[in-house]
């Protein structure tokens, strides 16, 4: 009994050890989205923070504020979808193929 508990520990420590290397990873990784096809393009790091905006100078245009808007958006969604993506790529290679109840994230 207490040697299972002893491999238990280990096993939790490092699980640890791996998610703190999983978040290292995630703060230094980034990600970019775009839309309008490359005229707006957003960069965030794996924790979605957002680190770059690029707006190609054609659409600064006054009258036509909308389209900017919504392009800009769009480009935040496309760099969130990579980053989810990104983060759930992270978070198999840690867990080795353990499957998560439905609904729960890592990570926590």
């Amino acid at each position: 009994m207490m040697k299972n508990l002893g491999q238990m520990m280990k096993q939790a420590q490092e699980m640890q050890t791996k998610m703190q290397e999983m978040q290292d990873r995630l703060a230094e990784a980034e990600l970019t989205g775009s839309s309008g096809a490359g005229m707006v393009t957003v960069t965030m790091s794996g924790k979605g923070e957002m680190r770059r905006l690029s707006i190609d100078p054609s659409l600064i245009v006054p009258d036509d504020r909308e389209v900017l808007e919504d392009l800009i958006v769009a480009a935040c969604n496309d760099a969130r979808q990579r980053v989810d993506s990104f983060t759930q790529e992270e978070t198999q290679k840690i867990m080795g193929g353990l499957q998560l109840p439905p609904g729960m994230k890592l990570p926590f």
